[in-house]
């Protein structure tokens, strides 16, 4: 049986039973079977959460969430779990500025990483740092370079700063622990990452009832609004949001001055 990561230890203080299911079979092969084995319980109460919702946007981004194939999104195989419309956006975004260094907080399988590799390869410029608490995957590509560490860590950011300090466009994604005083660290730490034009990327900020997982408590949405009040550097680019379906809603923060 697999060691446990630190990211595997807060899974069984929440879960003792599915964190034994983690450890068994391994990151992918979990999430393939609770997909499966939550479907019932899960189409049950999303029934009654969409009944109970009169916004249609809404109605779509919970059915959207909570159908299970976020959980079996894959890019070039890999899981990426995130919405396709904001990997569009991310792609846009990627294209139009040819950021030098791409810095993501939260590599869990690599998926995302590659997804920006891959993109970074379309337009023959880039790289990307990710990082995360546990053991990077087993994914070799170029333009990656992973990081283990606590994100918000002196050595994880000295690092960081070492590989960014020759760019003259860095972009930033945060999508690691998504509790409220970790989301504000992150961005206390890594604002002064991004430069001027662009983006600073907080995901999941549809969590604790944005309109998903009421029960979840303070996150990324209301580490945003609190950030926000404190550095007007940065604004919300609504126009990210474009598809009306984004898992980061509010999040796409632009640096403005």
């Amino acid at each position: 049986m697999p060691s446990l990561s630190q990211g595997m230890i807060a899974k069984a203080l929440r879960s003792p039973r599915r964190a034994l299911l983690y450890g068994l079979l391994g990151p992918v092969r979990y999430r393939r079977l609770m997909a499966d084995v939550d479907a019932e319980t899960r189409a049950e109460w999303l029934g009654k959460q969409v009944r109970e919702t009169d916004d249609v946007r809404a109605k779509f981004h919970l059915l959207s969430f909570h159908s299970g194939a976020v959980q079996q999104t894959y890019w070039l195989g890999v899981p990426l779990q995130k919405s396709p419309l904001d990997c569009w956006i991310y792609q846009e975004i990627i294209a139009e500025l040819h950021p030098d260094v791409i810095v993501e907080t939260g590599t869990d399988l690599g998926g995302s990483a590659l997804f920006f590799a891959s993109i970074c390869d379309l337009i023959g410029h880039g790289q990307v740092v990710s990082i995360d608490i546990r053991q990077p995957p087993s994914i070799t590509h170029d333009r990656i370079e992973f990081i283990r560490g606590d994100s918000t860590s002196d050595d994880v950011l000295a690092k960081v700063s070492a590989a960014t300090r020759q760019s003259a466009r860095t972009m930033v994604v945060l999508d690691s622990d998504h509790s409220r005083s970790h989301v504000l660290r992150e961005l206390d730490r890594y604002r002064g990452f991004v430069t001027v034009g662009s983006y600073l990327v907080v995901e999941d900020t549809n969590v604790n009832g944005h309109p998903v997982m009421p029960d979840h408590g303070p996150g990324p949405f209301e580490a945003v609004e609190e950030f926000l009040l404190e550095h007007p550097e940065f604004e919300v680019d609504r126009t990210r949001e474009k598809f009306l379906l984004t898992y980061f809603p509010g999040g796409y923060l632009k640096r403005i001055a």
